[in-house]
Formats: C-alpha cells, sequence, structure tokens
C-alpha cells in the first residue's frame, strides 16, 4: 500500500474511535494511542489492506482488550456490497447453514440436542428454522443448548430464542449507548408454538471461541437462572459494534453501545461468561448429558423413560 493510503485508513479510524466507541474515555486513549503508532511509522511497511489490518487491529485492542474493535479485511470490495442490506449479504450463508441450526436430535433418555452455529442470524433471516427446531424439542425432558462453535449474532434472535424459556417476558438487558440513550431488550412475548415448560433442565454448552451473541444467550439464561453452563469460559466479547467503510477492502468495526444486565449490573465484556461446571469443552456434551440423564431419575424414578434413561446412563460410563 502507498503511504498516503495508509495515512488515511488509519487517521479515519483515529477519529471514528474518537467519535463513536461507547466509552468516551477509552475512545480518548485508544484514538491518541493509534495516532502515536502511525507518527512512529509503525504501518509504513504494511505491503497490503490485509497486513494493514492485522497491525491496526493489534494496536485497537492493546488498550482495553475490546474484541468487536478491529480492522476487517475484506476480500471482496466493500464498494460492491453497499446498495445491499445486510440480510441480502448474509442470506447465502443462511441457507447454506440452515439458519444456524447446525444440529437438532432427540438423545436417547428423551434429552433433547440443539447446535447453532456459526451465528444467531436475525429473526428475519432465520426464524422460521430456529422456530421448527425448538417445536421439535418441546416434548423433550431436558435440553442441551450447543454454543460451542456459536460466533455471535443477533440480539433479537437472542430474545426470540429466550422466549421460549420462560413463561413471561423476562428483562434480559438495557442497552446504553454513548449518548446516554438506552434500549431495553426482553424474551419474547411470542411464540410460534408451546414453550419449553419451565421445570425442564436446560444445559448450555460453550467454548473459549464461544463469543457476542452466542455469549449473551449463555449470560441471559445463567444469570436468570434458567440455564447451567457447561464448558470452558467464552472469549469475552459483549460490545455490539457498527461497521465503517475504510478502504475499498477495509471495515472499521466501532462498538456503540453495552449491555447492561438487570441481575448482575454488568456484562460479560472482557471476562467471558464463567460456566457453572467448567470442563473442556470437548467434553461438555457427555457430561451435561450425564447430568441431565441424572436429574431426570433423581426427580421421578419411575417416570416412562426411566429405562432408556438409565440404558443411556450406562453408556456412558
Amino acid at each position: 500500500m502507498r503511504q498516503d493510503e495508509i495515512t488515511e485508513v488509519v487517521e479515519r479510524a483515529v477519529k471514528l474511535v474518537a467519535e463513536r466507541y461507547v466509552l468516551a474515555d477509552v475512545a480518548e486513549r485508544i484514538a491518541a494511542h493509534l495516532g502515536d503508532r502511525l507518527r512512529a511509522g509503525r504501518y509504513a511497511d504494511a505491503a497490503d489492506p490485509a497486513a494493514l489490518a492485522a497491525l491496526v487491529t493489534q494496536d485497537l485492542q492493546s488498550v482495553n482488550g475490546d474484541l468487536h474493535l478491529r480492522l476487517r479485511h475484506h476480500a471482496t470490495p466493500l464498494v460492491e456490497q453497499d446498495d445491499d442490506p445486510i440480510e441480502a449479504r448474509l442470506a447465502p450463508l443462511v441457507r447454506t447453514t440452515m439458519g444456524g441450526v447446525a444440529r437438532v436430535e432427540r438423545l436417547a433418555g428423551n434429552i433433547g440436542l440443539l447446535e447453532i452455529r456459526p451465528y444467531l442470524f436475525s429473526p428475519q433471516l432465520a426464524g422460521d428454522a430456529v422456530t421448527a427446531a425448538l417445536r421439535l424439542l418441546v416434548g423433550t425432558d431436558a435440553l442441551l443448548l450447543d454454543l460451542r462453535g456459536n460466533r455471535g449474532g443477533s440480539p433479537d434472535m437472542v430474545a426470540l430464542v429466550c422466549g421460549w424459556f420462560f413463561a413471561e417476558p423476562a428483562h434480559l438487558h438495557t442497552m446504553h449507548d454513548r449518548s446516554g440513550n438506552t434500549r431495553q431488550f426482553w424474551s419474547a412475548a411470542y411464540v410460534a408454538g408451546p414453550r419449553y415448560d419451565a421445570d425442564k433442565p436446560v444445559y448450555v454448552l460453550t467454548s473459549a471461541e464461544t463469543f457476542s451473541g452466542g455469549e449473551e444467550l449463555a449470560y441471559d439464561l445463567q444469570q436468570l437462572g434458567r440455564a447451567t453452563v457447561v464448558g470452558e469460559r467464552t472469549r469475552g466479547g459483549a460490545h455490539p459494534c457498527d461497521g465503517f467503510p475504510a478502504h475499498p477492502h477495509l471495515e472499521l468495526t466501532v462498538p456503540v453501545a453495552r449491555p447492561v444486565n438487570p441481575v448482575t449490573g454488568t456484562n460479560w465484556e472482557g471476562c467471558g461468561v464463567a460456566p457453572d461446571v467448567e470442563v473442556a469443552a470437548a467434553e461438555a456434551r457427555d457430561l451435561a448429558y450425564r447430568r441431565a440423564l441424572a436429574a431426570l431419575l433423581d426427580s421421578d424414578p419411575e417416570r416412562p423413560t426411566a429405562d432408556e434413561v438409565r440404558a443411556a446412563l450406562a453408556g456412558l460410563s
């Protein structure tokens, strides 16, 4: 890249962070740090946009570790995407991933399994697919919600999924922006079918790669006492962001708000979601499955599926 191009990209990043980043005091520090690095010649040897993106992202995140704050490289020029809404750009991925419903299954012992990855797409794009999966599982006696491969997504989809697990709308969080504006998010008041009974246990599986919207879903269900989180501490990205073009192949994503949970008064930014039962991600499903089966027997040893539950437990030992 030419030096004038590099300077233009970095100076735009400095300006946008200073004006838009959700935490004003931190924004000043990040912007100053980036400007200092530019003047020191940090980016002079960036051979191409991808190399510049890596260097700038490293410096953006070095101040407070916000993983949503980054300079993203796009192989396809952004100018070709300007007139396309985000729904249109995501549509092929939604189609080839079945709306994020990677797996829906009834396990032995009448335990449900729902795996959502790679993203929690918006209800407009994937609401029907996720709703269909949840309706299939409503008759199971416990549920494993696998978010180990989930890399984020829509808070509105989080609200939709949460709607299946609460009899009444539950306050999930309040989003605060830099100007002091707020927006409350509640679990969906209406769902297209019967809700998952409140006395049925729910286990959320997480990994060190679970991020953003996937973390929110785990955190909301955990903090409201509706689910047990099993697995690894998640990555720790809570701040939603807006994207700004900085070059034909570069997009700056700037966190512009922060969620505040009504139970904790905070969120999972920088610290991740701490599991209730910590175990390696690869072992999380079997451990949660075992716990779900044991809980069913403890609650009702004479249940109609008791023999199937015992056989499934024996197979896991």
